[in-house]
């Protein structure tokens, strides 16, 4: 299996320094980004694999916060400056696509035209064999689902990604096609599947310590629940949601305690 450190960021476990990808990950996965960034800093004013994955970490901190978008729009440019093959160059291409796709999704600003193209240079850039292929294809389905309402465009990417990550050992990228998959079968009334696949995104999020990605896998399992069961994920989200100062952000109107009048009814 990939070193969970990498898993989803579009490198390989074919890392030089393995306990500085440890530090990086167990400080990602506890909502520490700028930590974990400040880390590679050192090494991602010359490596381009350091300043993809430091642009990456920043990208996420800007998808669970909804801030920090300078920050992560000056760590992309050095990636892209840095990149030196197409292989690189398409990487850094996905990281673009991902960061226009963040702020038009939680409305920083509307840069969707900018997200698709951006993924469509990186298809481009990136051969089928290419390490950074899944990421790719899964990024892909988000921009199909979210921006284009396209399903099943969707659903196409989102398998190609789980059969991507799948053959690489990449446990964090399943668990976001595992859930996102799931996610579809649902809006489809398809509620066994989309429990199995809700499941098993949590299991592997818990079994790898992506704390930070577990509260979101749990509401979206007690999406797919009903009555107790239901309770007592959403309860436990919060409790994770809370621990981790209030991360990711758009998480808590789908926190907030149910109105009282409404309990009493049931």
């Amino acid at each position: 299996m990939a070193h969970p450190a990498m898993s989803g960021s579009g490198t390989t476990a074919d890392d030089d320094d393995p306990p500085l990808q440890t530090a990086v990950w167990r400080l990602r996965s506890r909502a520490c980004w700028t930590d974990a960034a400040a880390l590679l800093e050192p090494h991602a004013s010359t490596d381009p694999a350091a300043a993809l994955q430091r642009t990456s970490l920043l990208t996420e901190r800007c998808l669970y916060t909804g801030t920090g978008w300078t920050d992560a729009e000056d760590a992309l440019r050095t990636a892209e400056a840095l990149a030196q093959d197409d292989i690189e160059r398409g990487a850094a291409a996905c990281e673009r696509g991902y960061l226009a796709y963040a702020s038009t999704q939680l409305g920083a600003r509307d840069r969707a035209d900018e997200a698709s193209v951006a993924l469509s240079r990186a298809a481009a850039l990136l051969p089928p064999a290419a390490p950074g292929r899944p990421l790719l294809d899964f990024r892909r389905g988000l921009i199909a689902q979210n921006i284009a309402e396209a399903p099943q465009s969707a659903r196409a990417a989102y398998r190609r990604a789980h059969a991507g990550a799948t053959a690489r050992g990449d446990a964090l990228l399943l668990s976001f096609t595992w859930r996102h998959l799931a996610s579809l079968a649902l809006g489809e009334g398809e509620l066994a599947e989309a429990r199995h696949g809700f499941a098993e995104s949590l299991r592997i999020r818990e079994e790898l310590g992506y704390l930070v990605g577990t509260a979101p896998a749990l509401i979206s399992l007690a999406d797919a629940e009903t009555g107790p069961e239901a309770a007592r994920l959403r309860a436990e989200a919060g409790r994770l949601f809370r621990l981790l100062g209030g991360v990711p952000t758009w998480l808590a109107p789908r926190l907030e305690p149910p109105d009282p009048e409404t309990v009493e009814a049931n």
